[in-house]
């Protein structure tokens, strides 16, 4: 392995987690390839819920003002009965501040903007994992299309079902998410709302949030015996008591069957995210239920803090335990938030509207309070 590949870091994975990492080691200056399974770039057609602090590390990569020119901001969350009825509302824009606003785009519009100018040949299509071998100064894939590359350090942002993981630190069986065993994800008209809008009912919740004036992202979940299955067609009765704006844009995702993606809560959570020359990034290391949509968020966080041990220490060798001391604690606390919130939202109907009034502003602050701070950086682990 000459020099230059001994100075470079492979990215398992195309996504916003191997973008974000893509784009956090041009800036610091560390060349890097990205090996993407799918022959061509991914657009799921759905949107995604950016949090404070996602946006806060969007801005630390450069993009506050390609962010500020798409999606729409989140300035006020709802959590209603199934009837309607509200039990609380936040309101994120005072909660956040005006540089942290919470904001929810399109997929395609965040891989565009992460993905940026950077050069066209720092990410190959079509190259999907087959092996992976570590040396003392390096580490080689071997691609399903015959071709092997190699660098210093393999960071795999590849997902939930991540071949890296599975090839460096075993099969291991994925976690249940608490809140349910199933969940599908689609966009539709607006039905006229101008809030992030979670109804919650005893047999499922359906979360609305605006991407603009004429569509919004959704999220549904069904819990118990009803979440069988994929068809989202099958569990709609459970909805059938629900207000207006959700039975109607029910219908009209029903109606156009293309825009409903089932989505299995699989939850990752490993002992160790790092093994010598191998460090797992975003939900590849530590997905979790979309609670808190801090899906994103952390990935976004990642790849900051791992960009920047790269660029501090020269011996890439002591980089995977620094960036897990650093990141650890802060997924650690996501998790535990989210667990508590699940358990929240099991609850029978009237118990969990009797408590949430109460509990829910005082969850919403526990969990993002600590997040309104910058996550640890690598300053503090230096030798």
């Amino acid at each position: 392995m000459d020099g230059n590949e001994a100075g470079r870091v492979l990215i398992a994975g195309g996504g916003i987690a191997g973008l974000a990492m893509r784009r956090a080691l041009r800036r610091a200056g560390i060349p890097a390839l990205t090996l993407e399974r799918r022959r061509e770039p991914a657009d799921g057609g759905l949107a995604i819920n950016l949090p404070g602090n996602a946006v806060r590390a969007l801005a630390q990569l450069g993009l506050a003002e390609g962010l500020g020119a798409v999606g729409a901001p989140v300035r006020r969350r709802e959590y209603r009965t199934e009837r309607g009825r509200l039990l609380f509302a936040v309101d994120e824009a005072a909660f956040w501040g005006a540089e942290a606003g919470p904001r929810c785009v399109r997929r395609a519009d965040l891989a565009r903007l992460l993905t940026g100018d950077g050069p066209a040949d720092d990410i190959r299509y079509g190259c999907a994992i087959a092996a992976i071998r570590q040396r003392a100064d390096s580490v080689t894939v071997a691609c399903t299309d015959g071709t092997t590359e190699s660098g210093g350090l393999l960071v795999g942002a590849d997902g939930v079902h991540s071949r890296v993981r599975g090839e460096v630190f075993g099969a291991q069986a994925l976690g249940a998410a608490l809140l349910a065993p199933a969940s599908w994800r689609f966009m539709a008209p607006n039905p006229g709302i101008d809030a992030w809008t979670l109804w919650a009912g005893s047999g499922g919740l359906f979360l609305l949030i605006p991407v603009d004036a004429d569509e919004v992202y959704g999220w549904v979940s069904v819990g118990g015996s009803g979440a069988r299955g994929h068809d989202l067609a099958a569990v709609r009765g459970v909805f059938a008591a629900f207000p207006p704006p959700v039975r109607d844009t029910l219908e009209a995702v029903l109606a156009d069957s293309g825009r409903v993606h089932h989505s299995p809560l699989e939850e990752v959570r490993i002992p160790a995210w790092t093994r010598d020359r191998v460090v797992l990034a975003g939900d590849a290391a530590h997905a979790t239920a979309p609670v808190w949509a801090q899906g994103a968020a952390l990935a976004l966080e990642d790849a900051l803090v791992l960009a920047a041990l790269l660029a501090e220490r020269p011996d890439w060798r002591t980089v995977g335990p620094a960036y897990e001391a650093l990141r650890r604690p802060r997924v650690t606390h996501v998790q535990a938030m989210t667990d508590r919130l699940s358990r929240t939202a099991r609850m029978p109907g009237w118990a969990r509207n009797l408590v949430l009034p109460v509990l829910g502003p005082r969850s919403y602050r526990a969990t993002y309070a600590p997040l309104r701070i910058a996550p640890p950086g690598p300053a503090r682990t230096r030798d």
